[in-house]
Parts: C-alpha cells; sequence; structure tokens
C-alpha cells in the first residue's frame, strides 16, 4: 500500500520491490497518479493497511510511531493486533510494551500468528517448524597457519 501514487514508489530505492510484488499480488494506493508522498499521508495510508489484514503485528515501535496509528486503526476495526515484547529499557520498545500493556497479542514467533489467525480462516494454523539455536562455536579450535593461508590466498 504506497502513500503516494502508483507510478512514484516510496522511497524511490523500493521501485525494484514494487515490481516485483506487482509480479506475484498487487500494489494499491488511493492517490492519484503523480501524488508525491508527503508526511501526512502516511497514517491515511495505514487505515487501508489495517483494513487490509487479519491481524497486524507491530515487532518495534517507539511511543510515537507510525505503527501505533496502524495498530490503533486495526483494533478499532476489529482487526487482531500483535505485538513483539521488547526491553522496557528500549525506548524502541515503548510503543510494543504499550501494545501489550493494552490488551494486544503478544507474540514471539510465526507460529503464534498462524494459531491466532487459523480460526478467522477456517484454515488449520500450520506446522511452523522450532527456532533452532545456531551451532555454538565456542569448541572449535581456533584457525591454524593453513587456514589462515587459504583465505589470505582466496582474497587475493
Amino acid at each position: 500500500v504506497l502513500a503516494g501514487g502508483l507510478d512514484l514508489p516510496y522511497p524511490p530505492e523500493n521501485a525494484g520491490l514494487c515490481e516485483e510484488i506487482a509480479e506475484r499480488g498487487a500494489i494499491i494506493s488511493e492517490m492519484p497518479f503523480g501524488w508525491q508522498p508527503r508526511a501526512q499521508d502516511f497514517p491515511r495510508r495505514n487505515r487501508l493497511v489495517a483494513g487490509a489484514v487479519l491481524g497486524l503485528v507491530v515487532v518495534e515501535a517507539a511511543q510515537r510511531s507510525g505503527s501505533l496509528i496502524s495498530a490503533r486503526l486495526a483494533g478499532e476495526m476489529g482487526r487482531l493486533v500483535f505485538a513483539v515484547p521488547g526491553s522496557p529499557l528500549d525506548p524502541r520498545a515503548a510503543g510494543t510494551n504499550g501494545l501489550l500493556k493494552d490488551g494486544a497479542t503478544l507474540v514471539t514467533d510465526a507460529a503464534d500468528v498462524s494459531r491466532a489467525i487459523a480460526p478467522l480462516t477456517g484454515m488449520r494454523a500450520p506446522d511452523v517448524p522450532p527456532f533452532e539455536e545456531p551451532p555454538d562455536f565456542s569448541a572449535t579450535p581456533p584457525p591454524g597457519e593453513s587456514d589462515r593461508a587459504r583465505v589470505i590466498e582466496a582474497l587475493g
């Protein structure tokens, strides 16, 4: 959902991404062609985002964030609102933590969202593989001289 005209992806670096999305889905905007997005157009765009979803996930949001506008609108429209908790010491998490205090559903992985939305779609929640811990490299011995030589040779 664009805040400006369909012919003016914002930021311009996202033009390729917009083309890719359009090939597999849809790009929508309520603004006319040629419309340069302004700051006040983004909350308006958020209304369309909130209306187009079954549930809205806010991963990180400061106390004053456009994501919180989207979350409020989604809640007003009867959509599910999810939030990922963050450290209470991190100002970038103040908004998401506030959403959780106000009743948003706490999510920590995709399976949480899938389970909550499944009844709304009449579909069974997909099996989401559990998160795998990365390998522990602390037991790996430090590289030897032959390893260093191969790296230096590869780098030229």
